[in-house]
């Protein structure tokens, strides 16, 4: 979803573009899964940030994610059940930081009057 840069806070130097959110769900029968394996290298790095770039965005910021564990008692889901994975974030820009013109000058003071006529 699209959101207006002026009525959403990313934070200095970044500019919002979307709001996104992605889902995936697998589901499993006796320990195999059904349509793909579910996890977050899957929904974070293959589904959300691919999002994220064909939007423009150069980055995810306020980055949330969860998945169904898969283990302990979790596990006994895998017979008959499925598991899911689900990550949002704010894809946004980030802008050129303005240039720092005195950056040359140094940490010093600029010279006073008198300065350079050995005066103390």
């Amino acid at each position: 979803m699209r959101v207006q840069p002026e009525n959403v806070a990313a934070g200095p130097g970044l500019r919002p573009i979307a709001a996104i959110q992605v889902n995936a769900t697998a589901a499993y029968l006796l320990f195999i899964p059904i349509g793909g394996r579910v996890d977050l290298d899957r929904v974070v790095n293959r589904m959300l940030i691919v999002a994220a770039k064909t939007m423009g965005a150069d980055k995810i910021a306020a980055l949330e994610f969860e998945v169904t564990p898969d283990s302990g008692v979790w596990t006994l889901r895998k017979l008959l059940g499925w598991r899911s994975a689900r990550a949002s974030g704010l894809a946004v820009q980030v802008e050129a930081a303005p240039a720092d013109l005195t950056a040359d000058d140094g940490p010093e003071p600029p010279p006073g009057p008198g300065a350079g006529d050995g005066a103390p």
